[in-house]
């Protein structure tokens, strides 16, 4: 079953992955169109020119066709074959260049001479082009056609958000950006855990509510705490999900607060899944975490990823492919955010009522039970130590990593606690 899952998980991201994305467009609106399909995902718009603190929803930008003619009057690089070919955001041009003059235009990568490095413009407005470094030698002198059919005009930005309702009003907030092109890890990967977590929330009993935000990276989180301040306060926990199906160890940067409830828990799970797995501290830069932290929020948000950004030779390029993203890899993600977020539901403090000396667990018939590691014994200790520990201060996740005790051993142990009348849930 979960061979199928990393299967079909992969395949949306292929499906995802021709789509030309900015961080406005109408690639964004086909994407979310087709998350709807696997999840009831509701899709805002929010005009062009909104002020959104300091910054202002910029225009709408959409593509249809570019490319670039030699001297000959031969097509040599098209905008169809890849839409990495384009300086994300240019403004549309048509005209004759010198190769000197279309040079001043041109991005590639020397170190990866078959690679299309992926560029952008957002905020300055220009035009140009991406093509390998192979592709760049082979230019001869002389004059050079180059046409973008590309459009910057008043429109909207495009999000798309789902709210999962649990018993409590605390939320989860998970966060995948939307905005880069055809590069599957970045953020393919993401957004196709966010969907996969999303279908396994809505069948299961949760405590938490649970909000999804897919949107494009830095504006778009901007956007949405602007429109939606009075909501922030519900924020319990927070992850940014990103760079998840590549075969790198899985890097964890914490929140800005730094122990938040979310920064114990995922270094418990990753701790406790492999010793090559990282935690880092917080810097403010990197993905939205760093709007979702920024001070006047300071929200316990933290990014889940495998291999950092930067960090792995493919990233930004036309080789962060569909090869590079392994279904397995996409699998193991999902079920590490699914053991995050058990964890999370599970972390509850407890109080003990019989708290004068040790209770006498054998007439209660807690001495003939098993624990999840079906060892009597392990059980037994778990009692203890949730007994012991249950002022009212402590957390099962602090308790566990005093006792050094599996965390559903001991969650086992309150629930069996709880059934005989000898623990209270605080929350």
């Amino acid at each position: 079953m979960k061979v199928e899952r990393g299967s079909a998980m992969h395949a949306l991201v292929s499906e995802l992955y021709p789509i030309c994305r900015s961080i406005t467009g109408n690639g964004v609106r086909e994407t979310l169109r087709i998350l709807q399909k696997s999840i009831p995902l509701s899709i805002n718009e929010v005009p062009t020119g909104t002020t959104v603190f300091d910054w202002e929803v910029p225009k709408e930008w959409n593509i249809t066709n570019a490319w670039i003619k030699d001297p000959n009057g031969r097509e040599i690089v098209n905008f169809r074959n890849s839409n990495l070919h384009v300086l994300n955001y240019s403004i549309p041009v048509h005209k004759k260049v010198s190769l000197e003059e279309l040079k001043k235009h041109l991005h590639y990568l020397p170190e990866y001479p078959d690679w299309i490095p992926y560029r952008t413009s957002y905020y300055k407005a220009d035009w140009g082009f991406c093509i390998s470094y192979n592709q760049f030698l082979s230019l001869q002198d002389g004059e050079y056609e180059v046409f973008i059919d590309s459009s910057l005009e008043p429109g909207s930005l495009t999000y798309g958000e789902l709210y999962l309702e649990g018993e409590s009003k605390e939320e989860v907030l998970l966060s995948a950006h939307v905005c880069h092109p055809s590069l599957a890890n970045d953020n393919l990967s993401g957004i196709s855990v966010a969907v996969f977590l999303a279908q396994h929330l809505m069948k299961t009993k949760r405590r938490f509510s649970y909000r999804f935000l897919f949107m494009p990276g830095t504006i778009g989180a901007i956007v949405w705490l602007a429109l939606n301040k009075d909501k922030t306060q519900n924020i319990k926990h927070g992850l940014v999900l990103s760079l998840l199906g590549d075969s790198g160890n899985f890097t964890y940067k914490k929140s800005r607060r730094d122990t938040a409830e979310i920064d114990q828990v995922v270094s418990y799970i990753l701790g406790k899944s492999s010793p090559e797995n990282r935690i880092i501290d917080f810097i403010p830069y990197g993905y939205d975490e760093r709007q979702y932290c920024s001070p006047g929020f300071n929200l316990p948000v933290g990014c889940l990823s495998r291999t950092p950004y930067g960090q792995y030779k493919e990233y930004h390029t036309s080789a962060d492919n569909l090869s590079l993203v392994k279904p397995d890899k996409l699998e193991e993600s999902l079920q590490t955010v699914i053991n995050i977020v058990d964890t999370l539901e599970g972390n509850r403090k407890y109080l003990n009522l019989s708290p004068m000396c040790e209770p006498q667990l054998g007439k209660r018939g807690l001495y003939s039970l098993q624990g999840g590691t079906n060892n009597t014994k392990d059980f037994q200790m778990a009692m203890l130590w949730v007994l012991n520990l249950s002022d009212g201060e402590h957390s099962l996740l602090d308790i566990q990593k005093r006792s050094k005790m599996n965390f559903q051993d001991l969650k086992y142990a309150a629930d069996a606690l709880e059934k005989v009348n000898l623990l209270k849930t605080l929350n």
